[in-house]
């Protein structure tokens, strides 16, 4: 499986035999073998010509389309689809009250218990501010487990958000200004970080949902709307501490980023711009940390362990077995 991003400005795209080439100008920048390719990004002002982008469809390879600083904004799918009667039961499922509500409060649980991890496996740094996230935080994921409809269970999972982002804060240096979790824009360099990294996430949990048959628009936690991948952020919430968390919290607290990498603007869509440099080295940790290997939930009926890239797959069939009657819980990936 491999995954290629292209963030060459003006750079072109076209297909050679059994090759994509990357051209800037007149030069080859990049070959890519198709036989190899899964998942072909573009980033920013990168032209896919005509007869490349129906290749793409015809071997259902994922192309995304996203801009240079890492705003989603669409993705490549082919019109073709065998999974009509899933989809009709994912619908069905959705609007099974209690059963959505199960599968909801399973994914919660999953997502604190890995956000609590996180913080644990930095508590010398920051003991007091730590210890008190990490106590809030129980005692919303016990909440969790009780909850007696959605909307309590997002308010649980909202207020352990809050005490997890408190502790993410304390292990950061002030000068990098991060209050929390803000977003639409973020106005800070963490915030910019994460919403990159979040993006990153959404489009692998996306596409593995669209290769299970399951549509990723039709969720049970996260609620329904306009142009909102319910679903795909629903399987997203067990990843983000354990993959796009983890990775940002490197990079700044490692030095590979640093403030020099951001500058503020006037634009209000992005008051605060990552570099070229910043941008690159957080897609080659995300993609470095979707190779890592951790031992799968029970419940996929793997015995050892899998890449992340793979469990994200793992859980989007689980979720189908789910859907389809087969199993009657979900378990989540919970970090060790």
């Amino acid at each position: 499986m491999t995954t290629v991003y292209v963030r060459e400005y003006g750079a072109v795209i076209r297909k050679q035999g059994e090759q994509l080439l990357v051209t800037k100008g007149k030069q080859i920048a990049l070959k890519i073998p198709l036989a190899e390719l899964t998942q072909l990004v573009l980033m920013g002002n990168v032209q896919l010509t005509t007869p490349s982008a129906i290749l793409m469809l015809r071997m259902e390879i994922d192309v995304v389309f996203m801009s240079y600083h890492g705003a989603f904004y669409g993705r490549l799918n082919p019109t073709t689809s065998k999974f009509a009667e899933l989809r009709h039961q994912q619908l069905r499922l959705c609007d099974d009250a209690d059963r959505a509500r199960a599968l909801a409060a399973d994914i919660v649980q999953g997502k604190i218990a890995n956000q609590r991890v996180i913080l644990l496996r930095r508590a010398d740094d920051a003991p007091q501010p730590i210890q008190t996230a990490v106590d809030g935080m129980m005692t919303m994921l016990k909440r969790a487990v009780s909850a007696g409809d959605l909307d309590q269970l997002r308010g649980f999972e909202g207020k352990a958000a809050a005490y997890y982002f408190q502790g993410i804060r304390a292990l950061l240096q002030p000068d990098w200004g991060f209050e929390g979790r803000q977003y639409y824009p973020p106005p800070d360099p963490v915030n910019a970080l994460l919403s990159l990294a979040y993006t990153l996430l959404r489009k692998d949990v996306e596409a593995q949902l669209q290769l299970v048959g399951l549509d990723p628009y039709l969720g049970f936690f996260h609620t329904l709307g306009y142009d909102r991948p319910a679903l795909a952020l629903d399987l997203m919430e067990e990843f983000r501490p354990s993959v796009a968390d983890l990775v940002v919290l490197n990079l700044v607290r490692d030095g590979a980023v640093t403030l020099a990498d951001f500058e503020t603007t006037n634009d209000p869509t992005f008051p605060v711009r990552m570099s070229s440099a910043a941008v690159e080295k957080l897609v080659a940790a995300y993609e470095e940390r979707l190779e890592t290997r951790v031992q799968a939930p029970a419940a996929t009926g793997q015995s050892g362990q899998s890449a992340y890239r793979r469990i994200i797959e793992l859980q989007a069939y689980q979720i189908a077995r789910l859907v389809r009657g087969e199993a009657s819980r979900y378990e989540p990936l919970v970090m060790r």
